[in-house]
């Protein structure tokens, strides 16, 4: 292993903008084309616009280094142009091998496969991987968090995240990991009126907060305050129950969910409206129609924009999902032609905001500079794509913050787990290591 992965994989690095995918795994693979996705691709979300405008040095670094492991030849900053202060900052910066790329200001500019073909116009095939077209993506935070392992060894101890929409005072804050959503919220002066719920994530792809005990990880984006009869909120307490009365009772076949699907538009076959023809059939239908659920990105496009009665065709491509992995079943189909109108048909940034009843949200949370202080951090073992960490700290230890509580398991794909406070360990499980300041 190079000296770079070896340093990314001591820090614990793992997309901070997805899944946690272990960056010294990806960043192992060989690619042609490595791509900042510096989008932020959901509503509300102001954090990676921030991290390039004030540690524009870093970030190029964080490229020069993921480049040189990968051997990428070109390296492409891909952000919107309303992001007006890090272009400004990032254009003097650039090196030859790199390049910014201004996408649209639309939705879902920023998921991987879509910030691919608007960047380098490859379309990545369906159940494959962007790798498949020479191309690695990354995300802002992460690979700041390169630089700093890189050049400092310095560990992931701490997450930059957005708490915004019904507060007092929206804010991009970064918090020790491990800090519970209450914490962070407060750093906001909390909500700014009484019945509320909050979102973790985007309005679009997030999950409903059930627990405000619940810990900050690497991977945790934003905490959004929205009233409890907001059009989001209400979509995501819908049960599948009802989603399921629903499909098989009002559905219209007007296939607007798939004319307006991003996956279908760049000529994947993923055609919602068949998959819910075949629900109200009993699964009567075309077995590569229903495999193709698999590649369903999950944008809510076809539940909270194109549906005209209240369809959740992605719920329903959820739900398959998890049963065609439990059967261990893969999705292998071809890339079809692109829809000569997908540029037109992704959706204007304002009007889904405007649609989804946030307008009054949208605006600026500044950064602020000084970090969270909490009595206690109760820090996940899982917070990436793979294996468990196994705890390495016993109740009762004195640790400091950088220092590693968690291993990756031997022949595993998984990432390290660091302390982000000075403290006492007071409690280890399989699932979590709690610290309280001494």
């Amino acid at each position: 292993m190079s000296d770079i992965l070896q340093k990314i994989r001591q820090a614990g690095i793992v997309g901070a903008g997805g899944a946690g995918f272990p960056t010294h795994v990806k960043l192992a693979a060989k690619a042609e084309i490595l791509i900042v996705n510096g989008a932020e691709c959901e509503p509300l979300l102001r954090v990676d616009q921030q991290l390039m405008a004030n540690y524009p040095e870093e970030l190029i670094r964080g490229v020069r280094y993921a480049m040189q492991a990968t051997g990428a030849r070109e390296g492409i900053i891909a952000l919107k142009a309303k992001y007006k202060k890090a272009i400004a900052v990032l254009e003097p910066l650039l090196p030859a091998e790199m390049r910014i790329h201004i996408l649209k200001d639309v939705y879902p500019a920023g998921d991987e496969v879509i910030t691919i073909w608007m960047a380098t116009g490859r379309r990545v095939p369906p159940g494959k991987l962007p790798l498949d077209v020479g191309v690695i993506v990354s995300n802002v935070q992460t690979l700041i968090n390169v630089t700093h392992a890189v050049e400092t060894e310095r560990p992931v101890t701490h997450r930059a995240l957005t708490v915004t929409g019904a507060v007092h005072n929206p804010v991009t804050v970064s918090v020790p990991i491990g800090t519970s959503y209450a914490e962070a919220l407060s750093m906001s002066g909390g909500p700014a009126r009484s019945g509320t719920a909050v979102v973790e994530g985007g309005p679009m792809m997030g999950h409903l907060v059930h627990d405000m005990e619940t810990p900050v990880t690497k991977t945790t984006g934003a905490l959004i305050v929205l009233p409890e009869d907001n059009i989001v909120v209400l979509r995501h307490r819908k049960n599948m129950d009802v989603v399921l009365r629903i499909a098989k009772t009002t559905c219209e076949q007007c296939c607007l969910c798939t004319e307006l699907c991003p996956r279908h538009l760049i000529g994947h076959e993923l055609p919602p409206h068949l998959i819910v023809r075949s629900l109200n059939y009993n699964h009567v239908g075309s077995p590569s129609t229903l495999l193709s659920a698999l590649t369903c990105s999950e944008c809510a496009i076809c539940e909270a924009w194109a549906c005209p009665v209240d369809i959740s065709p992605m719920r329903i491509n959820i739900a398959l999902k998890v049963q065609m992995r439990e059967q261990g079943l893969h999705y292998e189909g071809e890339l079809h032609p692109l829809d000569p109108m997908a540029e037109y048909r992704l959706v204007p940034s304002l009007r889904l905001i405007e649609r989804l009843g946030i307008g009054s949200y949208n605006v600026p949370a500044p950064f602020v500079e000084a970090a969270a202080t909490p009595a206690q951090v109760r820090i996940p073992l899982k917070q990436h794509i793979g294996a468990p960490s196994l705890a390495l700290v016993s109740q009762g230890d004195q640790v400091s913050c950088g220092q590693p509580i968690g291993e990756i398991p031997e022949g595993a794909m998984g990432a390290r787990i660091h302390a982000s406070i000075d403290g006492r360990v007071t409690q280890v499980t399989d699932e979590f290591v709690t610290i309280s300041r001494s």
